[in-house]
């Protein structure tokens, strides 16, 4: 993957494919890679035509590590997504995310709208607003010495991944201490691209989108039964909807 300097921090990016550009921005504790490659995304979008931009956030995958929680605001990252589109000369794309990466897909439409042509926040969606608990006990788990020491379920669940991407556990425990911010109703109100919500039926940590769809003018819902938030990324029925919204 090459790199570029997103305001001194280096960010590793990819691209793939002709046409137009989608930009897929992943969700915590994971990478381009496991998010979007080995789910079968990058396949889809190239077969549908689309120049398919992959990249790893700040303190993930093959990206710089950084260990200040304060490096890690919504902000920080939607910047560098912006910076990463400046850097391919890339005046407007559509942007996908997925859970964090939906949060951080959401912040770069309210604050450049002119950057975003159709929006998709897949694995995350009511809790956008509401916010979502339990982020300094998975910063507990990241650090702690071994996994045994890890009783939380669900913080449990975080540890595992992060060890099964090989990602570095102190840097992800800086940045699930700031990154879970709520995002105001009325600023979503603000996103002027077309927006398309994704969630699985059993996804608690996404929450329900109706709440989500009724603040974003523009909106539509697309609900992947009996699928929880790690198995609605690379389902088959989520892949055809979000490339159908993409062609309309």
């Amino acid at each position: 993957m090459p790199q570029f300097s997103s305001n001194g921090v280096a960010i590793h990016y990819d691209v793939a494919g002709e046409g137009a550009p989608v930009l897929l921005v992943h969700g915590f504790a994971s990478n381009a890679r496991a998010n979007w490659v080995d789910t079968g995304w990058v396949t889809a979008l190239t077969k549908a035509g689309r120049m398919v931009i992959t990249f790893d956030h700040r303190g993930h995958g093959l990206s710089e590590k950084l260990y200040d929680p304060a490096l890690y605001t919504t902000s920080h990252m939607a910047e560098d997504a912006r910076a990463l589109l400046d850097h391919l000369g890339i005046p407007r794309s559509d942007v996908m995310g997925y859970s964090m990466g939906a949060r951080v897909s959401a912040l770069l439409a309210i604050d450049h709208p002119e950057r975003v042509g159709k929006l998709i926040l897949a694995g995350l969606a009511e809790n956008m607003i509401n916010g979502v608990g339990g982020a300094l006990e998975i910063a507990a788990a990241l650090e702690a010495e071994r996994l045994e020491d890890v009783t939380d379920r669900g913080s449990r669940a975080f540890r595992i991944f992060a060890d099964a991407t090989k990602s570095d556990r102190k840097a992800l425990a800086a940045c699930i201490r700031t990154s879970r911010q709520k995002l105001a109703a009325e600023d979503l109100a603000t996103i002027t691209a077309p927006t398309l919500i994704v969630v699985g039926s059993t996804d608690d940590i996404a929450g329900r989108p109706e709440p989500l769809q009724a603040v974003i003018p523009n909106s539509e819902v697309l609900v992947i039964p009996d699928r929880d938030h790690m198995r609605t990324v690379g389902d088959r029925r989520y892949k055809e909807g979000v490339i159908r919204f993409l062609e309309a």
